[in-house]
């Protein structure tokens, strides 16, 4: 176990929108430190949805998919004397922006057809609207948590 918590880094909003959960976003979808190349399918995404809605703010959509998907409740592993219990708890709100990200971002990867772009710009129209396969993994892991609620009393 280690002696002390790495200090959080500060995370500078981004560019155009000025906002920090879209610049977690850019800063998830890095591949090979091209951070160019992030930010402007990030902004060409965001340019889509502007399209798609009708010239609606794309933040606004791009909030309102990231709370639907967000996770409330999660099961953690707890080991009780030689068993392990998967343990229902409430997500901590940085692990549910990261949480958030990482599945949408995996169901836009698994899209199929058309520049990634367009299917990051789908998968988030899609978390706006409470469907599609993030906001599925997002059930996915309530049912869990619904499911082992008789463990609750293991809590951490």
């Amino acid at each position: 176990m280690r002696r002390a918590k790495p200090e959080k880094r500060e995370i500078v909003p981004d560019i155009r929108y000025n906002n920090l959960i879209v610049q977690t976003m850019i800063h998830h979808m890095l591949t090979r430190g091209k951070k160019s190349t992030a930010m402007r399918v990030m902004y060409d995404a965001m340019d889509i949805i502007r399209e798609r809605t009708g010239g609606k703010d794309p933040v606004e959509t791009f909030d309102t998919a990231m709370k639907n998907v967000s996770p409330v409740m999660e099961v953690r592993p707890r080991r009780v004397g030689g068993a392990t219990y998967q343990v229902p708890m409430e997500v901590p709100p940085q692990r549910r922006t990261t949480l958030a990200i990482r599945w949408i971002l995996a169901s836009a990867t698994a899209r199929s057809g058309k520049s990634y772009a367009e299917k990051l710009a789908d998968e988030l129209l899609d978390a706006a609207k409470s469907e599609g396969a993030a906001i599925r993994k997002r059930e996915e892991t309530h049912k869990m948590a619904e499911a082992n609620r008789a463990f609750s009393h293991y809590r951490m």
